[in-house]
């Protein structure tokens, strides 16, 4: 399938698997906002980027390499090899990360609760999570993540973060709301005291997107479905994506 010429439907519909690998490309603008709009505002030292910060779900990288425009490093790795960034499971029980200071990253929906907390175990500084809005909901984890260490920020974007499985579509659109959540690793007293806060993230499409994003981020451009490109595209077999059961049996026999 040519993925830089496929029609994308109003609603980013994120429905896979159970056990997939749940790959939807960051916009590199959305990066750039909570770098520019959250992460300078909330934080209580002279500069936030003068340290390292590790995207443990890069993809392509689109995320990872926004990070880098900010942070003194930016390391990122994956699962599977997207062709940026290490290959590491980061939910392996094996795999301690050292010298990070921020996790930053948009996590498999599915297992966004476990990266939350194994982030939380090993940043030096803090944890920030872009999710989706419903995100906060559910019983489950609010009885193992927000009744025992909630957020101290919420960053809701005011304009939808247009997200497309396996691809990055420059003019892409999605009814699927997304926010930041933010932890501290070692909170300052005040935020202890007032709990959790709310920002909104100003609209920010326009304001940060570069005219290069879509060469060094390999973008794509929707096209309307009738374009006889589509036409002759859905004409063609459409292959699974890996689950990560499939991706994890693959590791473990490369190492046998």
């Amino acid at each position: 399938m040519n993925a830089r010429t496929h029609s994308t439907a109003v609603m980013a519909r994120r429905v896979e698997p159970a056990d997939s690998l749940d790959f939807f490309p960051t916009p590199p603008w959305a990066t750039r906002a909570f770098c520019e709009h959250v992460l300078q505002r909330i934080w209580f030292g002279p500069t936030p980027f003068d340290c390292t910060v590790e995207d443990p779900a890069c993809g392509e990288g689109h995320m990872a390499l926004a990070l880098a425009e900010y942070f003194t490093e930016a390391r990122a790795s994956d699962i599977f090899g997207y062709g940026y960034g290490a290959v590491q499971d980061f939910l392996h029980p094996d795999h301690r990360p050292t010298g990070v200071d921020w996790f930053i990253t948009n996590p498999p929906f599915n297992l966004a609760l476990d990266f939350v907390e194994k982030a939380l175990t090993f940043a030096r500084r803090g944890v920030a999570m872009l999710v989706r809005t419903q995100f906060q909901e559910g019983e489950e984890r609010f009885e193992r993540l927000f009744s025992r260490r909630p957020p101290q920020w919420i960053a809701q974007h005011v304009e939808r973060v247009p997200m497309h499985r396996g691809r990055w579509v420059v003019n892409g659109t999605s009814a699927t709301a997304y926010q930041w959540l933010i932890w501290f690793k070692h909170p300052a007293h005040r935020d202890i005291e007032v709990g959790t806060r709310f920002m909104w993230i100003p609209k920010s499409r326009r304001t940060w997107s570069r005219h290069d994003d879509w060469l060094r981020f390999g973008g794509c451009w929707d096209l309307p479905k009738e374009h006889k490109a589509l036409q002759l595209q859905d004409r063609r077999y459409l292959a699974p994506a890996l689950t990560l059961a499939e991706v994890r049996a693959e590791m473990q026999g490369a190492l046998l």
